[in-house]
């Protein structure tokens, strides 16, 4: 099966083993030739001692006619074997470049889809600084843990090598070389389970740091009206701390991972040499024996401390995995039935029983409640982003394709994310409308002075979410994206909370006539949208407790006149706040 959306098959994340087993099926062609190169490489180190001594004990020994062509020969082996490791180290480095880049954009892929699949449920169950962390830094450790596994298995192979070359020196320094390998893992295994315990707090620390300075930049600007800036740079500095004294215990045990890496390899040659040394003098073994045995300690440190890397690589590797397979593992709040229906034909009408509000195809439909989140919660109903039972046209929402639903039902509210690019790109999204169309829509949402305002027009670069905007001018352009993607049913929440009274009014007016005949929900307190409206719904304890006009309501329900004349009030009597509070966002 592949993902839609990454043309990518799905992974499989029921444990941290079997998405490895994926990641290693998914690539297995460059590891098995990257395992070949670097054994090879290794292999070859562990036959230039052996090369050496026949070299001394052949070419230099014999003192017969001969030996300046046996000379010769050994030293042209010696010469064709560095060349070929030579070789074999440049053409393995590339091969592991391959291995890596391909599993950290593997892993990238897969994390970008399924966050794609969250949707609006992803910020509700994971922190953008850990979604962050996630796809970039774990991403990194999972392709390191495929990267070494060919050094691992040649590591293993070069070893073995190295034990039978020893074996046919001495059996007794066979048995050192074949004891060092169980004594390093008795030694460093408790460091390697240690490590990955403190590696897994640490990572889990830096996700939500990672979240805190994100969401302390996005909203400077607020901080700073607030006067909150230096708390929350207080906390920022408490969590940093933190984060480093978890980051020295990360570094403790690796130090002294880093450091049995290095002597113990180095004990064991000093131990070997040692041995060698009074088998020489003994007349046990040759000189060229005894060259070759340095030279075999000296290549044993290779594949020992490759083996001790391998350990490290992996352990801190797990820890991604689980991460990232956690992440997999998150559904959205709705899921898509495989079983599904087609939508409805246009012009049905769609109908929330939890709150009794039914939306009459082609009219302007206002929501109003006390409690702006109620109102809300109907709107996400309708839209199917928290599960219900409405539905459209007599069919459940769940019950119909979610791309259809998607498609033809769009919920614009103040957190919608904006995009980095040009303000043409950034209203466009994922279309190509045309110029015209662009301006059409940002003049329907009364932001055409954005556009006059930035030196470059509808060429203006954007920051990520609109931060060189301010939060006025961030909701118009958001709702003129809403427009210009034109849907049959578009569901506004608040689209005109950060605007001043003249500007509210225009809008209302403009939105009316852009979304003439179509469907269209606006969430709202305000009179002005509220007089445009064909139909309000006043909602109660997030259940209708009126219908009608604007002004049916104002005159038979009491509660709506206290609600709608109190925003009224803010409109006119509270203009400076509201100046203010524009000003800050």
């Amino acid at each position: 099966m592949l993902d839609s959306q990454m043309n990518l098959e799905a992974p499989d994340y029921r444990s941290p083993e079997r998405y490895l087993l994926w990641m290693i099926t998914r690539q297995w062609r460059q590891i098995a030739v990257d395992t070949i190169l670097v054994t090879g490489q290794m292999v070859g180190l562990a036959l230039v001692p052996y090369l050496l001594s026949r070299t001394i004990d052949d070419g230099l020994g014999s003192g017969n006619s001969t030996t300046s062509a046996t000379l010769l020969g050994w030293i042209a082996a010696l010469l064709g074997v560095g060349l070929l490791n030579a070789w074999l180290a440049i053409m393995r480095h590339r091969t592991m470049i391959r291995v890596r880049m391909g599993a950290i954009f593997r892993t990238v892929h897969v994390v970008v889809a399924h966050a794609m699949r969250l949707g609006a449920a992803l910020p509700r169950k994971v922190t953008v600084g850990e979604a962050v962390t996630i796809g970039t830094g774990d991403a990194g450790l999972i392709a390191t843990v495929l990267a070494v596994m060919g050094p691992g298995i040649g590591a293993v192979i070069a070893y073995v090598v190295v034990a039978a070359l020893m074996l046919s020196v001495s059996p007794l320094l066979a048995a050192v070389v074949l004891l060092c390998v169980p004594l390093l893992a008795a030694l460093i295994g408790p460091l390697l389970r240690r490590l990955h315990a403190v590696e897994a707090a640490y990572r889990e620390q830096q996700g939500a740091l990672a979240a805190r300075i994100g969401d302390l930049v996005g909203g400077l600007r607020i901080l700073n009206g607030l006067g909150g800036k230096a708390v929350f740079a207080q906390r920022y500095r408490s969590g940093s701390r933190a984060l480093r004294e978890e980051g020295y215990r990360v570094g403790a045990v690796t130090s002294w991972i880093g450091a049995l890496g290095v002597g113990l390899p180095t004990l064991f040659l000093a131990v070997l040499m040692w041995l060698a040394a009074r088998m020489a003098a003994q007349g046990d073994v040759t000189v060229g024996e005894l060259v070759a045995v340095y030279g075999y300690a000296a290549v044993l440190v290779v594949p020992v401390s490759t083996l001790i890397d391998v350990g490290y690589d992996f352990s801190r590797g797990l820890v991604g995995v689980r991460r990232v397979v956690s992440f997999l593992g998150l559904d959205p709040d709705t899921s898509d039935r495989r079983t599904t229906s087609d939508a409805p034909a246009a012009s049905s009408v769609l109908h929330d029983p939890d709150s009794g509000v039914k939306l009459v195809p082609g009219e302007l439909t206002a929501l109003v409640s006390a409690r702006p989140a109620e109102s809300a919660a109907v709107v996400e109903r309708l839209s199917r982003f928290t599960e219900s039972t409405a539905a459209w046209g007599g069919v459940r929402l769940d019950e119909i394709a979610l791309e259809q639903v998607r498609e033809r039902i769009v919920i614009a509210d103040n957190e919608a994310d904006l995009f980095a690019g040009a303000l043409r790109d950034v209203v466009a999204g994922r279309r190509d409308p045309g110029d015209e169309a662009v301006a059409r829509a940002v003049e329907a949402a009364m932001a055409r002075d954005i556009v006059d305002a930035l030196p470059r027009g509808f060429d203006s670069p954007i920051d990520a979410q609109g931060r060189n905007l301010s939060g006025g001018q961030r909701q118009r352009i958001r709702l003129a994206r809403a427009l210009l993607a034109d849907p049959e049913v578009l569901l506004a929440v608040e689209p005109t909370s950060a605007v001043d009274a003249h500007t509210e009014a225009a809008i209302a007016d403009r939105l009316r006539a852009a979304r003439a005949g179509r469907t269209t929900v606006v969430t709202t307190s305000s009179p002005l949208l509220l007089d445009r409206a064909d139909t309000v719904h006043f909602l109660v304890d997030g259940r209708v407790a009126a219908t009608g006009s604007h002004h049916e309501l104002l005159a038979e329900q009491s509660g709506y006149r206290q609600l709608v004349s109190r925003g009224a009030d803010n409109e006119n009597d509270h203009a400076p706040t509201r100046l203010i509070k524009e000003t800050i966002r």
